[in-house]
């Protein structure tokens, strides 16, 4: 039987290996997450951008992934591909300790009560865990994304101040219904992980590194290509809509509008540096968890074992 298996984690334990796997893995492919960001709030070229059937040259439109990376870095530095990082980094650090912290409780008490799991108990465990962690960390999100969308380098504190001069306190949980929508997304990624995991490791007990990020990556794919519609106008409502771009009211406002004006392709635009940050950071992020996950068992064995001795003693 695994160390993994011989003990089981308080909620707080997956939370703390979520959170920290989360930190690390962001950080590393964090410049991925600017790109993908400033890919999905453009607009796509309209007839006023065309002169003598030429498209004028534009140094803020970007024609994928590699050239937004070369015009960021050639317009700003290095240090313009990390806009926003400390937002980011306390955004996904307080969802993933809030998601993994709900998803821990949920899933020890339900398997308390019923031995076995369905797809659809794992589904809706994880859906009920994503609600409860973005109700209460979205503002942090709303704060990254204008942060990331805009070049006054403005810090967290003056961004957020920023948001509710604007829209009010309740600027703060603007794209609240898509971010709930999208609850499928880590539902979806975390339900087939465990899926995954039975199917392909049934009779592993511990999963190796390697093991563990080929089905993080394996699982975050497939989710993101079934919501990346829902990333994109998400993404929409948060940014700051430049000067003539329409102010989108709701997520469902803000996908008609990408039908109509960009077709199918606007729906999953960006959905390159999506899905490639998507599974390296999801990879990444199962990779640390779980080693974590092993050290904090290691440590709860340990101290189990000194209490015993220290008994004993006395």
């Amino acid at each position: 039987m695994s160390l993994s298996k011989q003990v089981t984690l308080p909620p707080w334990g997956y939370a703390l290996s979520g959170a920290t796997g989360a930190i690390l893995a962001n950080t590393l492919v964090y410049p991925l997450d600017i790109i993908k960001t400033k890919l999905q709030v453009q607009k796509k070229h309209g007839p006023s951008d065309v002169e003598n059937g030429v498209i004028k040259r534009d140094d803020d439109y970007y024609e994928g992934t590699l050239d937004a990376f070369l015009k960021i870095y050639r317009k700003r530095g290095p240090v313009a591909l990390y806009d926003g990082l400390p937002g980011a980094l306390l955004g996904v650090a307080s969802t993933n300790f809030a998601y993994f912290y709900w998803y821990g409780f949920l899933r020890n008490s339900y398997q308390k009560k019923f031995r076995n799991m369905s797809i659809a108990t794992e589904l809706v465990i994880g859906a009920a865990a994503g609600a409860l962690a973005q109700i209460f960390t979205i503002p942090v999100s709303v704060v990254t994304t204008r942060q990331q969308t805009s070049d006054d380098m403005s810090g967290l504190f003056q961004t957020g101040k920023e948001v509710i001069e604007e829209d009010g306190i309740t600027g703060l949980w603007r794209g609240l219904k898509a971010s709930l929508v999208l609850v499928i997304n880590p539902a979806i990624t975390y339900g087939t992980y465990q899926r995954f995991r039975e199917l392909f490791f049934r009779n592993k007990a511990q999963l190796s590194a390697y093991d563990s990020f080929f089905l993080g990556a394996l699982s975050k794919a497939m989710a993101t290509i079934v919501t990346q519609p829902l990333i994109v106008s998400k993404v929409m409502l948060q940014s700051k809509p430049k000067p003539g771009d329409k102010r989108h009211a709701s997520f469902i406002d803000a996908l008609v509008y990408l039908a109509k004006t960009e077709g199918i392709q606007g729906l999953f635009k960006g959905i390159g540096p999506q899905i490639s940050k998507g599974i390296v950071v999801q990879g990444l992020l199962f990779m640390f968890k779980d080693q974590i996950e092993l050290l904090i068992v290691l440590l709860f064995r340990f101290v189990r074992a000194s209490r015993q001795r220290a008994t004993l003693v006395k």
